[in-house]
Formats: C-alpha cells, structure tokens, sequence
C-alpha cells in the first residue's frame, strides 16, 4: 500500500479525486501578463494546482555552440540550449506575483528548481512542494537540497531506470515523502510508447503515490492513467496553440483542460472499490428482472407446464431458477393469467 502523501494539507492517493497541475513551463511567452491570464485560465478549468519551472538559462546550461550545446531533431531541432532556455525561462522576479495570484485563486502553486538558487528563491516563497523534473531526476544533490526543505517532493520518472528511480527516492526521503510521475520524455509523446501499465507497477515496487506527467495529445492517456491507479495528472497549458510558445505544441488549452479535469474526476469516481455494490439506482430497477409468471390462467389441480408458467418480466415471481421444480407439479389453487408465481400456488 502506498504511503500517507499530501501537499499544503489536501491528501492525494486512491481515496481522493487525482490532482490535475497544470504546468505552465515557458507558454507565458516571456509575458508575466499572460502568465497571470494563464493561471486564471487553469484555476477556471477546474485545476487544483499550477507548476512553473524556475530556471535561468545560465543556471541551467551554457551559453555555447559546441557539440551536445544544439539541438538534433525534434520539437526544438536546430536551436541551442541556452537559446531555447533564455525563451522559455519564468524570470524569477515574476515568481512572487505568480504565487501569489495563484494562491488568490485558491489554487496549489509551486515549481521544479533547476539548481540551488532555485530551490532557495522557492524556499522562500514558502512552495509547498517541489517538482523533480525528468531530466533532474539522476541530479541526487539538486534532490536532496530540495527534500531538505521539509516538503514534500514529486519526481518525474522519464529516462530513468528502476535503479536510478530507488535512488531518487532515497535522496528525497523515501516513499512517505515523495510521489513518482510516470512519464515519457517525449515532446509531444506517442500513445504507443506512453505504456501506462507501469503505473500500477511504480506503485507495487516503490511503495509510494504514483501519477502521470503526460505529454500525449488530448485527455484519453491520463483518463487511462486514473483507470491504473493514477493520483495525480501533471499537464502543459496553454491559452492558445496557435500562440506558439517553445511547449504549444503538447499543451492542452482551456476547454480541453477543464475536459481533462471533469474527466478524471469522473473516471476516479466510476472506480469505486473491488466488490459487487449495489446502489439505489440498481435497487429500483431490481423489478424489472425477470421472474416466474402465470401466462394463462390454470384450473385448480392441474399439472403445470411450460405452457403455462414462464419467465418473463417484471420481477415479482419467483426466480427463473425454480422453473424445473414447479413444472409437473400440481396447482394449489385457480390460477389467472398475469399472476406472479409463488410457492404458496404449487401444490
């Protein structure tokens, strides 16, 4: 069984609705105007919670041109790191405003650090959790600096292996403080090579809350992710794909973020528990199962036959399984046609 894990008090696992993040990462377009619009959009959608990513492009990478430094293929083939970074980059001087508007709107706000200084400036606007992102998830010290916070962290898996994901989690304090994001690193990802069923399987190995860091198109992979057992959905966002943005091309836009909200809440609650519970809707319609009836009317004394008792509906006779034990036999009384069968009317 997973390990007790919340985030500012609101309990995430099996018995509580999935966390929907929508992830902002660069899709504010180097505008801290749209960056609030964008959080006004998720915490209209129905998100409970918003994630930045908190990185300069020299914190994270060099500004150089050499080999490993540009980009081959893909989304982003062809530009350097650093220039890619420099675009998409939150300033660290909006995070203050960006916090503070997405607490405003009662949402979970927090952010992936990229290195010390990062989780420093989180620290100190008091982010409630920390974001491991994928690509970090083997940097143990940048790990450990953020688990010495106190708070609790969730780690992207992408690229890593079982060995560098105990790892991880050894560095971030072990199961009861952390949560694992399956994840693909793929931008955008395939349906083929999302492979869900690794969820159920984190979950069972690790011992800790498991969700999905999704970059496939549309809704149906993270509504597949709660069916596993899924406890958080991390997303990108954005207001508009057609506005560009280094992530426009993997992010959801407003309606289909709310879609994704409204369906993974719903997919949860479909869930319910491993057993055969019956509720009122059922119980109602009960009567309309099918039972033993009269289907003409029968003289008192007579041998019963397929002739004249048959299952059928509604369900107030007795149950289809008695047929064999009241045909042949005697009617107790006159029978009239339309009458649920039962024992008192058999001799």
């Amino acid at each position: 069984m997973a390990a007790p894990f919340a985030i500012a008090g609101r309990e995430i696992g099996a018995h509580t609705p999935p966390l929907v993040i929508a992830e902002l990462s660069g899709n504010h377009n180097a505008s801290l105007d749209r960056a609030l619009h964008l959080i006004d959009a998720a915490a209209d959608a129905g998100a409970e919670a918003v994630k930045l990513q908190t990185y300069t492009p020299d914190t994270i990478t060099l500004d150089h041109d050499g080999p490993g430094f540009r980009i081959e293929g893909g989304l982003w083939a062809g530009r350097t790191l650093h220039d890619l970074y420099a675009e998409a980059q939150t300033p660290y001087d909006w995070h203050a405003a960006l916090f503070a508007h997405a607490r405003e709107r009662g949402m979970l706000v927090f952010s992936s650090p990229f290195d010390e200084t990062a989780v420093a400036l989180l620290e100190g606007l008091d982010a409630p959790a920390f974001k491991i992102a994928s690509f970090e998830a083997i940097d143990l010290p940048l790990i450990r600096r953020a688990a010495r916070s106190g708070k609790p962290l969730i780690v992207s898996t992408g690229m890593t292996t079982e060995a560098e994901i105990a790892e991880a989690l050894d560095a971030a304090g072990g199961p009861e403080r952390t949560a694992l994001l399956h994840c693909v690193s793929a931008y955008p990802a395939r349906f083929a090579d999302a492979n869900l069923r690794a969820i159920p399987m984190l979950a069972a190995r690790f011992g800790c809350i498991v969700g999905l860091s999704d970059h496939t198109p549309g809704t149906a992979a993270a509504v597949a992710a709660v069916a596993l057992g899924a406890a958080i959905i991390e997303k990108h966002f954005t207001l508009a794909r057609a506005d560009g943005g280094p992530d426009a091309d993997f992010s959801l836009e407003p309606d289909e973020l709310h879609r994704l909200v409204d369906d993974c809440r719903n997919a949860w609650e479909a869930l319910g528990e491993p057993v055969l519970r019956r509720g009122e809707a059922e119980t109602g319609n009960k009567q309309f199962r099918r039972s033993l009836y009269v289907v003409r009317d029968v003289a008192a004394g007579a041998m019963l036959t397929a002739e004249d008792v048959r299952s059928i509906r509604p369900g107030f006779g007795l149950e289809p399984k008695r047929l064999p034990d009241i045909l042949g036999r005697p009617a107790a009384r006159a029978l009239k046609r339309g009458e649920p069968l039962d024992w008192g009317m058999v001799g």
